[in-house]
């Protein structure tokens, strides 16, 4: 492959291509007419001197070539993103764009956390996606944002993924519910419970599910539900019991619409992780961010919850590609 005179807004134009897939997507991303995008990419062919798309029926696709200029693209102008903040950066402190992802159940403690942060910075711009986790998952894959939050780090990706605040799950259950008060309930007895569990691929179901086989358990589940809110106003509800995050609750639990039950082996924990991909370099503002969120932020979230303590990591504690 031969590059002659390919310009950072082609290949910007390129990147927008190889991740949509289709012309009318580009053209609306990029705020251009669908002929102007089809006229950049015959000429970006041109410069590189191989067909870079194929169309197979009404569908279009990157040749060999093209997944090639695809990853090149993506890795140029990733660098010049973060050369330019960290140009920024050094004439002006820690400023400009900060892009976070989250997965739904971070929603409770990230708005907190980039607040406070934000106090300290007020020049840095965040947007913060939060979403469920496939497509965290497919955001991290396609390298969105500078740092993901979440709780289950896939295993078969090549990240770096550090531990800065645990994720006590509990079983909740109605306050007149009849095991409220109890001590030390077997978790036999709570596997006979009508059980609201969260849809497959929930970090929180895999926790509750690989320990209720490592005891020879089987949950019985009577509803999925898509959300953390939906699972905690059906218990409210009394259609049943549920396992969820200890740092979900602390309206309900302060308001005594929800009760905590005590059962063995609970609380289970499980660990919250600032992940990105390996090899990814930080610019300075996600760089200071990640440091508060490893030396602050458990400190910070647990003086915000004074009704439970949570353990504050030891910086640089990483999860090892594991969740």
């Amino acid at each position: 492959m031969r590059l002659r005179n390919v310009t950072l807004h082609q290949l910007r134009l390129f990147r927008s291509l190889g991740t949509h897939l289709s012309f009318t997507r580009v053209a609306e991303e990029l705020h251009l007419t669908q002929p102007a995008v089809s006229i950049q990419i015959k000429r970006l062919e041109e410069s590189v001197g191989l067909p870079l798309v194929e169309h197979m029926g009404k569908k279009l696709y990157l040749t060999d070539a093209g997944r090639e200029l695809f990853e090149a693209s993506r890795d140029v102008l990733e660098r010049m993103r973060v050369l330019g903040e960290d140009m920024t950066g050094l004439e002006e402190g820690v400023r400009g764009p900060l892009h976070l992802a989250a997965i739904t159940t971070a929603k409770y403690f990230m708005p907190h956390l980039l607040g406070h942060f934000l106090r300290d910075y007020p020049a840095v711009e965040p947007r913060l996606t939060i979403t469920n986790q496939a497509r965290v998952v497919e955001r991290l894959e396609s390298n969105l944002d500078d740092l993901v939050i979440m709780g289950t780090v896939p295993e078969n990706m090549d990240l770096e993924a550090e531990f800065f605040l645990d994720n006590p799950l509990v079983v909740v259950a109605p306050p007149d519910h009849s095991l409220v008060g109890q001590k030390h309930i077997p978790l036999a007895r709570i596997a006979e419970e009508r059980f609201l569990s969260r849809e497959p691929g929930s970090g929180t179901r895999q926790a509750r599910t690989r320990l209720f086989a490592q005891h020879g358990l089987t949950a019985n589940t009577y509803m999925e539900l898509g959300s953390s809110e939906a699972i905690k106003q059906a218990v409210m509800a009394g259609l049943g019991i549920s396992v969820l995050s200890r740092h979900n609750l602390a309206l309900e639990l302060e308001s005594g619409r929800l009760a905590i039950l005590d059962v063995e082996h609970f609380p289970l924990m499980r660990q919250w992780y600032a992940v990105h991909l390996k090899g990814k370099k930080l610019s300075q503002t996600t760089r200071r961010f990640l440091d508060f969120l490893l030396q602050d932020g458990a400190r910070i979230w647990q003086e915000s919850q004074p009704h439970f303590r949570v353990a504050v990591p030891k910086s640089g504690r990483k999860a090892g590609g594991k969740g």
